[in-house]
């Protein structure tokens, strides 16, 4: 039976993979000026409690702390928690952050209370059954509260396949004769994610695409040479229809009824 990805071995490379490259600048510049317009609403009068659920060494968790928001980062992997436990310590933020060894199928045992603002970061495509391990998820995010997921967009991995001329890919159902461990194996249809979401009673109230631009460039070294040009146009483009929905990664701001 197919099992979670847990990222035990892999923690550091994954890391400086994801987040120590122009691909990773990109999600997060993109990424943290949607949760600015989560932070800035109205009604905002106190620090948020914040649960980022499979976040990993906790970058969002991190910069969420700095604000003065109190956060639960939890993940699978104790090597991603040590990596956060590290750098929470550096950066001052213990008494901010708490730090939660489970899967998001077992916090149920851990947290009672809802939050204001749950996190779940690139967790979809790496678990074995996503529909089903959100369902876990949404008890913890309060009435009125908000989810931020983030998920790999099998539409535009379709898209880039097809223009890549990787038909023997497509053909397997975007399955690689091989396991990657750093390429997630379960890249999910934003169709069926806002179903899910529809029908558990959230209203999405964002849409934005996460890398619509660098990942279809025949020449991606001219973006990492202009990479703030790159930066201003892919935060430019990242709401706007069709690129959007091309993105390779797709971010959903979600409001609980």
């Amino acid at each position: 039976m197919p099992k979670d990805q847990c990222f035990d071995g892999i923690a550091h490379k994954f890391s400086k993979n994801i987040y120590g490259s122009v691909k990773g600048e990109i999600r997060t510049r993109v990424v943290w000026q949607d949760l600015q317009k989560i932070l800035n609403q109205a009604t905002r009068t106190r620090p948020l409690r914040v649960l980022d659920a499979g976040g990993g060494f906790g970058y969002f968790s991190q910069k969420l702390a700095t604000l003065g928001h109190q956060v639960v980062l939890c993940d699978l992997s104790a090597e991603m928690l040590d990596l956060a436990r590290q750098q929470i310590e550096a950066a001052g933020l213990c008494e901010r952050i708490t730090l939660l060894h489970c899967g998001i199928q077992e916090l149920g045992e851990h947290l009672k209370q809802p939050f204001d603002l749950v996190l779940c970061h690139a967790v979809l495509e790496w678990l074995a059954d996503p529909e089903t391990t959100l369902e876990y998820l949404y008890p913890f995010v309060k009435e009125g509260g908000d989810l931020s997921l983030l998920f790999y967009n099998r539409d535009g991995l379709l898209y880039h396949s097809l223009l890549m001329g990787h038909f023997d890919y497509i053909e397997r159902g975007l399955k690689t004769r091989k396991t990657q461990k750093l390429t997630p194996n379960n890249p999910q249809r934003p169709q069926d994610v806002a179903s899910w979401l529809e029908g558990a009673g959230f209203t999405i109230s964002g849409k934005t695409g996460v890398r619509v631009i660098y990942d279809y460039m025949r020449h991606p070294e001219v973006g990492r040479e202009q990479s703030e040009t790159l930066f201003e146009m892919e935060l430019r483009y990242c709401r706007e229809e069709p690129y959007a929905s091309l993105g390779r990664y797709m971010h959903f701001m979600a409001k609980k009824s």
